[in-house]
């Protein structure tokens, strides 16, 4: 399968290697893409991808900020559903190759790497990949980590996580809208950052026919601060808003939507390659 070639070089990979946080330092590698580092070296990738889309049904609108060949520092990746920006070969086996990190996923994103053939493309065992499911923990070095239920009606088996450090608590929902189990959650957890992915409505390609149609994959700015306020989070960070042509959004209009509500408390606009800490 071809390979990724990244606009950035390594030095992406190697800020993150390097880097030394006192708590939890979070990178955001576009799309829904993440890095997440503990001050006790624990690194876990959540939904990396470095793909170009499907010109001219989805084009991608960002650098590829990483080859997945240079990272050595990772412990995990975490899939949230089966869509190709979420789980695909190219981005995230040979970042299980180098590094022997597991990939923890759910029954139907773990049927992509079959697909794929992971095993025969690239350097990479079946015991590396960890089924899971909702209402399921684990723990990987110093975080622990907690699948939840999330809505995403375009995915099969989509899934969320709550990942909890003695610095913080970070909340991942993949592409869902609102649901109504978030609530709940925002009682169970203290979350101090929730990644939401937000975008526009565009006219996209059916997949199948390439006919356009309209197509809403992402929350709108009320949705997202619907979900940032039933998760009763102190800060929430827009994700996969700079992705695709057609379908991206202007974060910083999340301000206003936010304003009047209790949560979030701050709003962490970031672009592809930044970092916020906890």
């Amino acid at each position: 399968m071809a390979e990724t070639t990244s606009d950035w070089g390594d030095w992406l990979p190697r800020t993150i290697e390097g880097s030394d946080p006192d708590g939890v330092a979070v990178w955001y590698l576009g799309c829904n893409g993440f890095a997440l580092k503990g001050r006790g070296e624990t690194t876990l990738w959540v939904d990396p991808y470095v793909g170009v889309g499907d010109p001219p049904r989805t084009v991608r609108m960002i650098p590829v900020p990483f080859d997945p060949a240079d990272v050595y520092s990772a412990d995990a990746v975490l899939a949230t559903h089966e869509h190709t920006d979420h789980v695909h070969g190219p981005s995230q086996a040979p970042l299980l190759a180098n590094s022997g990190a597991d990939l923890y996923a759910a029954d139907d994103s773990l049927a992509v790497t079959d697909d794929e053939d992971w095993t025969g493309n690239w350097d990479v065992d079946d015991d590396q990949f960890v089924e899971i499911e909702e209402g399921d923990s684990f723990s990987v070095g110093e975080f622990d980590v907690d699948v939840v239920g999330v809505h995403d009606p375009d995915a099969s088996h989509p899934v969320g996580y709550v990942i909890q450090h003695d610095a913080g608590t970070v909340f991942h929902g993949g592409d869902t809208k609102p649901h109504d189990g978030f609530a709940e959650l925002g009682e169970r957890y203290d979350i101090d950052l929730a990644v939401v992915a937000f975008g526009s409505v565009g006219n996209v390609p059916d997949k199948q026919t390439r006919k356009p149609q309209r197509t809403r994959w992402y929350c709108d700015e009320n949705e997202a601060v619907e979900i940032a306020s039933a998760l009763q989070t102190d800060r929430l960070l827009p994700s996969h808003w700079d992705m695709w042509k057609g379908l991206t959004a202007d974060p910083t209009a999340l301000h206003d939507h936010a304003r009047s509500f209790d949560y979030p408390e701050q709003l962490d606009v970031v672009e592809i390659g930044d970092r916020v800490d906890l």
